[in-house]
């Protein structure tokens, strides 16, 4: 018995390196959809698709519980909002003016302001750490916006997309921390069905107003394939086992795993879209990830220290 609970402990932190795999390689096939159909649209489809999925997914399983829902509307709703709708808008909308590569490597500054937002709201506590990631992290996210052009640092020129994704980035880090309050009460698969639910129908709304549902069936084949994938891997499977994470592990130790996520954009993005990268933002990359890994191992070699000693004082 020992072994299998062990071994499922063990199985979601290996799920969880699929994770940033799966978002990274969203931010090119998003940045290609967007050139044939209008970005709201693009957002509406793919998780309104999503959400019809997981919805008939999660009635087969038996856990689709209304009195949880109701019991918690308030939080799927935030969620929902934040971490779906608002979040997925500013994302695709975001590619339109800016690159992959800029925007993930901003959106990789989330687990430092998943952290700072516990330290605030949750009554996580402050440490040094905390402070030099988060400041090693912002400079990195600042010298990507820049570009290492000291006009741009001394007129505060910033790229519209940039400043999209960091509007994203505050309603991701939002997601997060709500999503730890929330899945006290609700279970991963439920929280991950309705919030994707509420938030594509927030989408699909919007995306009447824009338009271009008629140049969806006019789609290439990339396109097909891409938005296949983002509906599959990068929404159903990511989120669901985003909020599994934050479930089993914590918000701090699952944001560990949005480190990987430039990285794997950069890496899909040069090879698959011909994106190329500058010596500024390998910098940027440095800064971003020195930051955040200085936040996030820190505080889970401590919360590891805090289990052994309790264990220990149970011997």
């Amino acid at each position: 018995m020992k072994t299998e609970t062990a071994n499922k402990d063990w199985s979601i932190y290996i799920w969880m390196f699929t994770v940033p795999l799966f978002w990274g390689g969203a931010f090119g096939a998003a940045q290609h959809v967007i050139t044939e159909v209008p970005p709201i649209t693009a957002a509406a489809f793919r998780f309104g698709t999503a959400g019809l999925i997981l919805f008939v997914f999660t009635l087969l399983r038996g856990e689709w519980q209304v009195a949880e829902m109701k019991k918690h509307w308030l939080g799927l709703l935030l969620m929902s909002v934040t971490g779906v709708f608002a979040y997925n808008a500013l994302f695709f909308i975001g590619l339109s003016y800016t690159s992959a590569i800029n925007g993930s490597l901003i959106m990789a500054n989330s687990p430092v302001l998943i952290t700072l937002g516990a330290v605030l709201f949750l009554k996580e506590s402050w440490n040094k750490k905390l402070g030099i990631g988060l400041l090693l992290s912002l400079s990195g996210v600042f010298l990507v916006i820049v570009k290492g052009s000291w006009e741009a640092m001394t007129s505060l020129s910033f790229n519209a997309g940039d400043l999209l994704f960091l509007s994203a980035l505050l309603c991701w880090a939002l997601y997060g921390l709500i999503g730890k309050v929330v899945m006290k009460g609700v279970s991963p698969l439920l929280t991950t069905a309705s919030t994707t639910m509420a938030g594509a129908f927030f989408l699909i709304v919007w995306s009447f107003t824009a338009g271009g549902w008629d140049r969806v069936p006019h789609m290439s084949g990339q396109a097909w394939g891409e938005m296949a994938y983002m509906t599959i891997f990068a929404t159903i499977l990511a989120f669901f086992l985003w909020n599994q994470g934050i479930h089993r592990l914590g918000a701090s130790k699952a944001s560990i795993y949005m480190n990987l996520v430039p990285i794997n954009a950069c890496w899909i993005a040069v090879l698959f879209y011909g994106s190329s990268m500058t010596w500024v933002q390998c910098i940027g990359i440095v800064l971003v990830i020195a930051g955040v890994c200085t936040v996030t191992l820190g505080s889970g070699r401590k919360a590891t220290d805090r289990r052994a000693e309790q264990i220990a004082g149970r011997v």
